[in-house]
C-alpha cells in the first residue's frame, strides 16, 4: 500500500507560470484594496468590481501553463498516495495532471449562484467574462471564491486530509494565511513534513526547509522522498 502524500501550495506553486501572488512585492493586493476585491462586503457594495476583477485573473490563467513544479507533483503519484490541498483559485495543478485536488479558498474557473450555494458552473475558455447581469440555469452568479469575511468550507476535508499524512509537504507559502497556515498542527508526531520557499518563514523544529522556488524544490524533495 503507498503511503499518503498530503502536499499545501499557496502562491508561490503559480508564481513560475506567471500567476501574481497577491501579498509579496508588486502583487495584486498593491494594485487594488483588498476589502474592494475580495471581500463580502466588497461583493456587496460593488459587485461590477468584483465582477470584473475576476474576470481580468481568468484572462492571465488562460494564458498561463503548469510550470515544472506542477508537473513533478503529477510524478510523485507513482509512489505515493498524493493529495494536494492549494490555496490557489487557479487550476494549474489540474492541468499538469493531478488527481486529488482540494481547493481551500474557491476556483477561478467556476460561479455559483448567489441564491442557492449548491449550483456550481463551470465557466468556459471561450467566455470565461461574468458581470452582475449573468444568468446560468435562472440564476445570478457570483465568482466560485472564498472571499475574505467567509468560511471556509473546505478546511474540515483538508484538516482530515493533514491527519492522516504519512508525508506533509507545504509548498510555496507564507504560512500567515489562516486557516491554511494552521494545517501544520495536525501533523501526527513523526510525521516527516518538508517546506519548499525562495524565502521561508520561520517554522517548527524538525520541519525541513527547502529554500527554493517550486520548479527546483519539488526536484530536491523527489530525491528526498523518493527511493
Amino acid at each position: 500500500m503507498k503511503k499518503k502524500l498530503v502536499i499545501s501550495t499557496g502562491a508561490g506553486m503559480s508564481a513560475e507560470s506567471g500567476i501574481k501572488t497577491f501579498r509579496d512585492s508588486g502583487g495584486l493586493w498593491e494594485e487594488y484594496p483588498v476589502m474592494e476585491v475580495a471581500s463580502a462586503y466588497g461583493f456587496k457594495k460593488n459587485p461590477a468590481l468584483i465582477h470584473e476583477f475576476y474576470n481580468k485573473r481568468r484572462r492571465e490563467l488562460m494564458a498561463a501553463e503548469p510550470n515544472a513544479g506542477h508537473k513533478a507533483l503529477v510524478e510523485l503519484e507513482k509512489q505515493y498516495d498524493t493529495y494536494i490541498i492549494t490555496q490557489n483559485v487557479d487550476d494549474l495543478h489540474e492541468r499538469a495532471g493531478s488527481t486529488n485536488v482540494l481547493h481551500l479558498h474557491g476556483e477561478l474557473m467556476k460561479v455559483r449562484a448567489i441564491d442557492d450555494d449548491t449550483k456550481v458552473y463551470r465557466l468556459q475558455p471561450e467566455s470565461p467574462d461574468t458581470t452582475p447581469d449573468t444568468i446560468i440555469d435562472g440564476h445570478h452568479v457570483r465568482p466560485h471564491i472564498v472571499f475574505f469575511q467567509e468560511a471556509v468550507p473546505n478546511i474540515e476535508p483538508a484538516i482530515e486530509l493533514v491527519e492522516h499524512a504519512d508525508i506533509f509537504v507545504v509548498i510555496g507559502t507564507s504560512l500567515n494565511v489562516y486557516p491554511a497556515a494552521g494545517l501544520l498542527n495536525y501533523v501526527r508526531a513523526g510525521v516527516p513534513v518538508y517546506y519548499i520557499d525562495p524565502n521561508p518563514a520561520s517554522v517548527p523544529p524538525g520541519v525541513v526547509v527547502i529554500k527554493e522556488p517550486a520548479s527546483v524544490g519539488v526536484k530536491v524533495l523527489t530525491e528526498l522522498i523518493c527511493p
